[in-house]
């Protein structure tokens, strides 16, 4: 549909490419421009860090707040409990009380580099939804709030039914996690005035779910907006890489593996992935998306420069593009490289080339690290590995040696 918005901030989401889908789209801007909106994002604390996959959400947080707005960032200590089935073809592992809780600890540093929290009227909340949800009683809550939902809608939801569809079990704890979020919206409003529930469009089931629970349980019009779930333009799942999951968290991945990720950008997602995760303006970001030849590259470190100033600050990114110019266009070693530090125990009489590519991150397994080098893909100090069957003494590790997996990913390899 075409909207021309009133608000700065649904004006934001639209141009930005930020916009799959708004409940009310003229209730929802009028709200915006009448006062602060509060609004939340629900994070799941299923790792000890979020990755790439979540930033869409947490520019979008952020420019809630840029534009006046109050940013609630929930996290989800009670939900992790449950695990959310959305479009998964299995049930999400348990986890502990104690492993939700370490969880949530490293996810909250995500939030600061981002997200300015105070007391001032757009200063952003951290809640956790385990503050009501832990405390709930059974049969009050199935009185209560069970008794607004069907069973024959909940059935007809794609997450659902996507399960279903293909014979795969759903449990009856998977299922309740929808009445769940729904409830967490409910208690927002009530608690904090919240008016609008974000998320990837996976969500919007879940977020219609709330608006309609808070409609009937406490008479409020409240909003949802999703954005797209976005995979690369090779279709592959933001988020992900080679070598795994991006991590946002620097001590789960270094600034400049970071920087990397966003600098191996392919030339097609530039201009898009320029607007939804930098600042610049948007006729800046279309104008270097449109760059062709060696002149993309350009812009693929301004983009790599933006997002790892912004989740990481500006020293780390430039420190990372100089080591970058150092490995990639002199060839040499650079002092930020992903570095396995080996004790002289570890080498003993030698370590084999392939252990040595595994642990430092450049291959999953022995298998695929003894393929890259058939395929003639490794490299040790800027020369080609042929051989598979190389051990190296403590001797040869006196002095740092680099690694190269393909063109772009490089580790250190050193005793300690």
């Amino acid at each position: 549909m075409t909207y021309h918005p009133k608000s700065d901030f649904m004006a934001v989401m639209m141009t930005r490419g930020f916009l799959a889908d708004c409940t009310d789209y003229q209730g929802l801007d009028e709200a915006l421009v009448k006062g602060v909106v509060p609004a939340y994002i629900g994070f799941d604390a299923t790792a000890k860090s979020l990755h790439v996959g979540s930033l869409i959400q947490i520019m979008m947080l952020r420019w809630l707040q840029k534009t006046g707005h109050k940013p609630i960032t929930l996290m989800g200590g009670g939900t992790t409990k449950v695990g959310d089935p959305s479009f998964r073809a299995d049930e999400r592992p348990l986890l502990s009380a104690e492993q939700i809780d370490d969880n949530i600890a490293g996810i909250k540093k995500v939030f600061s580099a981002y997200i300015r929290y105070d007391e001032s009227p757009s200063g952003a909340l951290m809640l956790n939804n385990a503050e009501w949800l832990d405390g709930l009683n059974y049969l009050d809550f199935l009185r209560d709030i069970g008794r607004h939902f069907s069973i024959n809608r909940m059935l007809s939801f794609e997450s659902v039914k996507s399960r279903l569809d293909r014979e795969q079990s759903l449990s009856f704890l998977e299922f309740n996690y929808m009445i769940l979020q729904a409830y967490d919206f409910l208690e927002l409003n009530r608690r904090y005035g919240c008016l609008l529930q974000m998320g990837g469009s996976d969500q919007w089931g879940n977020i219609v779910n709330g608006i309609d629970l808070t409609r009937r349980v406490l008479d409020k019009e409240i909003y949802g907006l999703t954005s797209p779930l976005l995979t690369t333009s090779d279709g592959k799942k933001m988020g992900k890489s080679a070598s795994g999951a991006v991590w946002l968290n620097a001590d789960m991945l270094s600034a400049y593996e970071f920087w990397q990720f966003w600098r191996n950008t392919t030339d097609a997602d530039v201009g898009r992935f320029l607007k939804l995760y930098t600042e610049l303006p948007v006729e800046e970001c279309d104008r270097l998306g449109a760059l062709g030849g060696s002149e993309i590259n350009g812009a693929k470190i301004i983009l790599a420069n933006e997002v790892t100033t912004l989740a990481h600050g500006r020293a780390a990114a430039e420190a990372a593009e100089a080591t970058a110019r150092e490995v990639f266009e002199k060839g040499g070693i650079g002092d930020d490289l992903p570095t396995l530090t080996l004790s002289a125990d570890e080498v003993g009489e030698g370590i084999s080339i392939v252990q040595l590519i595994v642990r430092s991150g450049l291959a999953a397994s022995g298998k695929e690290a003894k393929r890259l080098i058939a395929d003639n893909g490794a490299r040790m100090n800027d020369e080609a590995l042929t051989d598979a069957g190389l051990i190296l003494a403590a001797t040869d590790l006196a002095a740092p040696v680099k690694l190269s997996a393909g063109k772009k990913r490089h580790a250190l390899v050193q005793i300690g």
